[in-house]
């Protein structure tokens, strides 16, 4: 009699749309260095903010899980997600046949060329104009990469930092000659504020995909096919409902997915 009563009230709690949940709500550890506007940056009030953190929080409503966002320097971003300290990393990771021995990336949410900024009257024509010159680049990015291999061996000085900011600091002081990183990250956070007066693009856009890859994606561990299959439906719904431009429009006034 008992079981009949407790079956009872559950058939009259589903059909009234108060039927108990048989499965918790899922968290998504994400991974962000929160130190590269405008992509990911610190508010006033110490809240993240940016184009990755948002993406990242449509992408977590449209699988219908939790985002936890886990914040960590960007070098430590793949060991921390080998170790699982987290589930996925979504912090401008460009993709590179070297990332790709430790991790598996979806597809890529937006894609941008790497620059040099420099002195408004400095010149850039080839790695040997670079001789002598100390260029700073952030530590253990795809940028530090390209300057190490090809800026090192013709006499430049490569400087390490663990933020991007810490560089523009740096250039400013005069303890740098010049700085690499994408070209977006270098107009948004730097030339166009008042500390980047004086200072200007210098040479080419930068886009060898041996270095700088195919664009830019989210990282989930090897052989972790269950997050990557959700995170590319997620972000093809949200690129095919409007969604996406909507998140882009808040931060550029261009196409950041590319063609």
């Amino acid at each position: 009699m008992r079981k009949s009563v407790v079956f009872a009230a559950v058939a009259l709690l589903a059909q009234s749309g108060f039927a108990p949940s048989t499965q918790a709500e899922e968290t998504l550890r994400l991974g962000i260095e929160a130190a590269y506007p405008p992509f990911a940056t610190k508010a006033p009030d110490g809240s993240i903010v940016g184009f990755d953190y948002d993406i990242g929080n449509a992408l977590c409503a449209e699988m219908k899980v939790k985002c936890q966002w886990v914040e960590q320097e960007f070098d430590g971003l793949i060991p921390a997600l080998k170790v699982r300290k987290i589930d996925v990393i979504l912090s401008s990771l460009s993709v590179t046949d070297e990332r790709k021995r430790s991790v598996d990336f979806t597809n890529r949410y937006y894609r941008i060329p790497a620059r040099l900024v420099m002195k408004s009257d400095a010149s850039y024509s080839g790695p040997e104009s670079l001789k002598a010159k100390r260029i700073g680049v952030q530590r253990a990015t795809n940028f530090d990469r390209y300057v190490t291999a090809n800026f090192e061996p013709a006499g430049a000085t490569i400087v390490r930092y663990a933020s991007q900011s810490e560089a523009f600091l740096d250039l400013v002081s005069g303890r740098l000659d010049a700085t690499m990183a994408s070209s977006v990250t270098l107009d948004e956070g730097f030339l166009k504020t008042e500390q980047g007066k004086g200072f200007a693009f210098v040479g080419p856009t930068f886009t060898q995909e041996q270095y700088f890859g195919t664009g830019v994606a989210i990282a989930v561990r090897k052989g972790d096919g269950r997050h990557l299959d959700m995170l590319n439906n997620a972000i093809a719904a949200l690129r095919a409902d409007g969604r996406y431009d909507a998140i882009q429009k808040k931060y550029f006034d261009f196409n950041i997915y590319g063609d």
